[in-house]
């Protein structure tokens, strides 16, 4: 018999970490890496990380809901921004560091 496995994550103050990471994708100081000239066919972006607790809850659920496990955690997690000559940042990746 195929067990289907669902797992899902709820974080405890999901507004805090948009709020961390639109500052992150919107901060003030270029470094002007996007404007150095660059070999044909390559192109230069500036990126902005930031690592970051964040703290939640995975649920685990199994045996077609009748069984759920949920479990509390707290982990850190990195966040990427990259920046092109003429576009505003933008989160290209995220990942827990656990």
């Amino acid at each position: 018999m195929k067990l289907q496995l669902h797992i899902s994550a709820h974080f405890d103050q999901p507004d805090f970490i948009q709020d961390l990471v639109e500052r992150l994708a919107y901060r003030r100081n270029e470094l002007g890496f996007s404007k150095e000239r660059m070999p044909r066919g390559l192109k230069a972006v500036e990126t902005s990380s930031t690592e970051t607790y964040v703290s939640g809850t995975m649920a685990i659920d199994f045996n077609d809901g009748q069984d759920i496990i949920h479990m509390p955690f707290i982990t850190c997690f990195l966040f990427t921004c990259i920046k092109g000559k003429t576009e505003p940042y933008q989160l290209i990746w995220s990942s827990s560091l656990s």
